[in-house]
């Protein structure tokens, strides 16, 4: 599994005209899943990104998480994030997971980071037509890859 991790002001999903999901300053999540992806790399991420310590303390210092910050998470699946751009100028998306693998970790990796953080994770519709609009604080993106657990 990939994730995109931005801290953001504000973020919101749009469907067919109607805001669908929205929050104010948190993390905007893309969450990509590829076909040998399991629940351990899920629950792995939710992980990361219930602690990843990205949002600032009282020193300006990028020292607290979401958790201590008491921002939400709109988590979107993005199944672009598994493109492979080896050959040719036409992205490959062939270890892109299936709907009966993506969706249930994607829902793993939803309900996890709620778990965590002890409030929902805002979500967009899987397999839906959105528009994802964001505004970056800092600009602060990171990018996790659960094959590259260390």
């Amino acid at each position: 599994m990939r994730i995109v991790i931005q801290r953001v002001k504000r973020a919101s999903v749009t469907i067919d005209g109607s805001v669908h999901s929205s929050i104010g300053a948190g993390l905007m999540v893309l969450v990509g899943v590829e076909k040998e992806d399991t629940s351990d790399d899920a629950i792995w991420l939710a992980s990361k990104t219930a602690g990843l310590r990205i949002f600032n303390d009282d020193d300006g210092v990028m020292n607290r998480s979401i958790a201590d910050a008491g921002g939400k998470i709109l988590a979107v699946s993005q199944f672009t994030l598994t493109a492979s751009t080896r050959k040719g100028n036409r992205p490959s998306y062939i270890r892109a997971a299936g709907h009966d693998t993506a969706v249930p970790l994607y829902e793993l990796y939803c309900d996890e980071t709620a778990r965590l953080l002890g409030r929902p994770t805002l979500r967009g519709v899987f397999g839906a037509d959105m528009q994802v609009e964001l505004v970056n604080d800092g600009p602060v993106t990171i990018i996790i890859d659960s094959k590259l657990k260390e």
